[in-house]
């Protein structure tokens, strides 16, 4: 398998080199967002509980070993490189005042506490602008600031049931295996972490403009409902809640997963076009002038007899055959990949997207899923693996020592 190894600090300034980032946040949302901000030159400090740290750290197995003894779950190692970690237990007036003393040094700051929670001990955004009017304080909870949910703590099944994406995920009722289904991964807190990372950088270039900071709200709820996209718009438009489809497109066909002979391929015809040239292939050209399925419109009309009459005929070919024939001719298909086949593909490995990165002192290294961002002159880079849990507590505490009434300035920038 093709992978990259980083062996040493890259030396080219990233995108937002200069910029500090205090990460007050654990799991997922937060973490992927600060993730994102340190793969492209943001130095990020990350604020973990003395003795436990981040929840993920124990969400295994499976675990990945230290050199030291110490181990983490791989969990972990999904959204915490390039960051330094420091253990401080923000309970105490010692731990407040240490995050005081950082969040007036730094540009950004990340929490996902609930909402109110850091208010007791003085962390919250009205405390912190008084000592840094430029900080970008961004919180990400399940319901946001405001509204009748703001209370409650939120996770990612939980939003995915709550805005509408189970119900539109699954095969359909009376078929066999009918149930609302979560998507296998936490695309709600990946997303709300996207989000936030967008926030924070449009609030990050009005702060460069004006030195005011301000408060980025990220609602989990609020950032899946906005993904529903063309499924929440042909509610508005129609008034008709959107039904599950199983792997079949609502305003699209064929677009869906056929069996084939030796398994399934995954056909998606997005114009009138490529469904003639499909027909060619297929040798059922006559199906591509029958009026019931001449123009997309009349084929989601006729959806059923348009499903029924391609069942069989996609089931005669091989995969392999079937790709190569649609391929050549300019309509998109593909496989259903398992992880072992994406990592082993030939594009995946062309694209570099996984990198191995030291994890010590020693000969070993952690494989990690690259940044996608393919920026031409400040690409993301991969300076330092997730940290070890209080890792870089006594370096920071140090520089806090050293430099007390260190602030934000165009010196220190």
């Amino acid at each position: 398998m093709s992978t990259s190894k980083i062996h040493s600090i890259q030396d080219m300034p990233g995108a937002l080199d200069g910029v500090r980032v205090l990460d007050l946040s654990r799991v997922l949302a937060g973490p992927w967002s600060t993730q994102i901000l340190a793969d492209l030159g943001a130095e990020v400090i990350k604020v973990e509980r003395p003795g436990a740290g981040d929840d993920t750290r124990s969400w295994g197995p499976p675990f990945v070993e230290r050199e030291d003894g110490h181990r983490d779950a791989a969990y972990y190692f999904v959204a915490n490189r390039n960051k330094r970690s420091v253990a401080l237990d923000i309970s105490q007036p010692e731990g407040q005042a240490a995050v005081r003393q950082l969040a007036s040094t730094c540009h950004i700051l990340v929490e996902n506490f609930k909402v109110g929670g850091l208010a007791a001990y003085g962390l919250d955004y009205d405390s912190l602008k008084s000592v840094n009017p430029a900080l970008v304080y961004c919180s990400v909870t399940g319901f946001g600031q405001s509204g009748p949910y703001a209370p409650r703590a939120g996770y990612d099944f939980l939003i995915q049931g709550m805005s509408g994406l189970m119900s539109i995920t699954g095969q359909p009722d009376g078929s066999p295996g009918a149930e609302a289904i979560k998507v296998g991964v936490a695309t709600v807190d990946l997303s709300a972490g996207l989000y936030a990372t967008i926030g924070i950088l449009a609030a990050l270039r009005h702060a460069e403009r004006t030195g005011e900071g301000q408060h980025v709200d990220i609602s989990l709820l609020d950032c899946q409902v906005s993904l529903l996209a063309n499924q929440s718009q042909n509610y508005l438009v129609t008034g008709q809640p959107p039904q599950r489809l199983g792997n079949a497109h609502p305003n699209v066909v064929p677009y869906q997963v056929f069996a084939v002979a030796d398994g399934h391929l995954i056909l998606a015809v997005g114009n009138d076009g490529q469904f003639r040239r499909f027909c060619q292939v297929a040798d059922i050209a006559a199906l591509a002038d029958d009026p019931r399925y001449t123009s997309n419109a009349a084929r989601v009309e006729n959806r059923d007899t348009l499903i029924a009459a391609l069942k069989p005929v996609m089931a005669k070919r091989p995969a392999a055959q079937w790709t190569a024939q649609l391929e050549a001719a300019g309509v998109p298909c593909g496989p259903i990949n398992t992880l072992d086949q994406v990592f082993d593909d030939a594009h995946i490995q062309a694209r570099k997207m996984r990198v191995e990165m030291p994890l010590g002192d020693g000969d070993s290294h952690i494989p990690l899923v690259a940044n996608p961002l393919r920026l031409s002159r400040t690409p993301p880079s991969y300076r330092q693996a997730p940290p070890r849990l209080g890792e870089h507590t006594l370096a920071v505490l140090a520089e806090i020592e050293r430099h007390p009434d260190h602030t934000l300035s165009k010196d220190n920038e």
